[in-house]
């Protein structure tokens, strides 16, 4: 019987067990620019299988949000490259999760040079911190023209270059959770009438044209996607084709080859959940390997493992609040309670100070 425990295979790269770190969006990446203490808090995590690196930028336009990393700059890369080199150190892998905000941010928040670019010129409800002036509601972005469309793409597939020449072990898109990739997806954000609007083909045209780009930058075995379907976070209500066309972006998806797809749930956050009949079709559909995520302790994501519903698990606030939320869990050991006051601050405090076992 497979274990959440035991080690595993991600195409050609073995994993020390099946734990993946979520991406963790920490907004401690002062400048723009991965930091000493970033390295730190990453290897004292690095007891995971996979990392995947919270959301980071593969340009000025991406960055909707104060302090989060990007992978631009010689900068950027020599940050990542000590991140990497430290983790791969304590013997985990690690991918990097490419991810642009789109209309999620505010221009205070846009490094110089950069603009907020999104598939149509609707700004998303809710507010968006900014160091100089605070809550700030998410400003208007412009309609991406198709020359636009064209340079984020190749944006991505930059980005996926220089996160291996950063030393990672590969890539993960981010589709989900209302950035860019997925507002391109969704019809509520997503109004345009050329061939990047109106039909899921369409929709999802610029998605699989990032994939292709980047699938041909770095190859398939490096590159996974992240999706959320049935996800409400940052204005994306859910529609009624929901299922039929994530039913579409699996297949195509599939057909590309992609080393995984994952899957998050966001009903432990307040979401609709998203149905065993989804996740079924996913795996079903998709021969790479599957992440699902989505409030999961070790007891349940060994059962899903062991049932044969995934191949991986990751977790998110667990291991934000217990760098050694492997060898607790082997333990049954009592956990740390994560600090929300403390998510997106700017220093060690909530960060790299949670107590260790013993």
């Amino acid at each position: 019987m497979t274990s959440l425990f035991e080690k595993s295979m991600l195409a050609t790269l073995p994993l020390q067990n099946r734990f993946v770190m979520s991406p963790l969006t920490r907004c401690r990446a002062l400048g723009n620019v991965p930091t000493d203490l970033m390295v730190e808090y990453y290897t004292q995590r690095a007891s995971a299988g996979l990392i995947i690196s919270e959301g980071t930028s593969p340009s000025a336009n991406g960055i909707g949000y104060a302090r989060i990393p990007g992978i631009y700059s010689a900068a950027q890369i020599a940050g990542w490259s000590k991140v990497t080199a430290a983790v791969h150190g304590q013997g985990a892998k690690m991918f990097m999760q490419i991810m642009h905000c789109g209309r999620i941010g505010h221009s205070l928040n846009v490094p110089a040079g950069g603009q907020i670019l999104a598939p149509s010129a609707l700004a998303a409800g809710g507010e968006m911190w900014t160091d100089s002036s605070g809550m700030q509601p998410n400003a208007m972005p412009a309609a991406m023209t198709e020359a636009q469309i064209k340079s984020t793409v190749a944006e991505y597939a930059q980005g996926a270059k220089n996160a291996l020449d950063a030393g990672f072990d590969g890539v993960e898109l981010h589709a989900a959770n209302g950035y860019l990739l997925e507002q391109f997806i969704r019809p509520t954000s997503n109004q345009r009438t050329d061939a990047y609007g109106g039909s899921i083909e369409n929709r999802a045209r610029f998605v699989l044209e990032v994939v292709d780009a980047v699938v041909k930058a770095v190859g398939k075995d490096k590159v996974g996607i992240r999706l959320s379907p049935f996800g409400v976070f940052n204005d994306m209500p859910v529609y009624p084709e929901l299922a039929d066309e994530y039913a579409y972006l699996a297949e195509q998806l599939n057909a590309r080859g992609l080393v995984y797809i994952h899957l998050v749930d966001h009903s432990p956050m307040g979401a609709p959940a998203v149905p065993d009949s989804i996740k079924a079709m996913f795996r079903k559909t998709f021969k790479g390997a599957l992440i699902l995520s989505g409030g999961y302790d070790a007891v349940r994501a060994d059962k899903d493992i062991a049932d044969g519903r995934c191949d991986l698990v990751a977790f998110g606030r667990p291991f934000l609040a217990n760098p050694d939320f492997i060898a607790r869990s082997k333990a049954g050991a009592a956990m740390n309670a994560p600090d929300m006051d403390s998510f997106y601050t700017a220093d060690a405090k909530g960060y790299t100070d949670y107590p260790l076992l013993g």
